[in-house]
């Protein structure tokens, strides 16, 4: 801000529009361009802050379909070892493997589906910003 420009009183120490008649062309393309910079930087931010919540969002999914695959894995480990056993005294035990195998498969495929739909909630489109940006055209135009 030049020496020449004047501020007229504030309220609440917000600043309101400067005194545009003492002021040269250039001083007020440098205040134009210095409040776009504001707002740029600040869009920017607040586009950081929308993304790292996706991320978190998307880190958590993961990380549960991770912990079930390390779950299922260990429950079809044990669990199939037993019930081959078991099903190998009443039936061969290549069907009693088979049977085993299918019952896991099915498991599988329902965490798969869980999971699935976890990662679709995942929006990573910032939201906020977008709509903020649309609202900028207007707020240039003073409307």
């Amino acid at each position: 801000m030049s020496s020449h420009e004047q501020l007229q009183p504030t309220t609440a120490g917000v600043r309101t529009e400067p005194d545009v008649e003492s002021s040269s062309v250039g001083e007020l393309i440098s205040e134009v361009t210095s409040d776009l910079s504001t707002l740029m930087r600040q869009e920017l931010e607040l586009a950081k802050a929308e993304l790292k919540e996706e991320a978190v969002k998307t880190g958590k999914a993961a990380g549960m379909l991770g912990g079930a695959g390390f779950a299922g894995y260990m429950v079809a480990l044990f669990l199939s070892i037993a019930l081959w056993w078991a099903l190998a005294n009443v039936m061969d035990e290549a069907w009693a493997a088979l049977v085993v195998a299918a019952l896991w498969a099915v498991l599988a495929a329902v965490l798969a589906v869980l999971g699935r739909k976890k990662l679709r909630e995942v929006q990573p489109k910032p939201e906020r910003t977008v709509q903020t940006l649309k609202e900028v055209p207007d707020a240039l135009k003073g409307r």
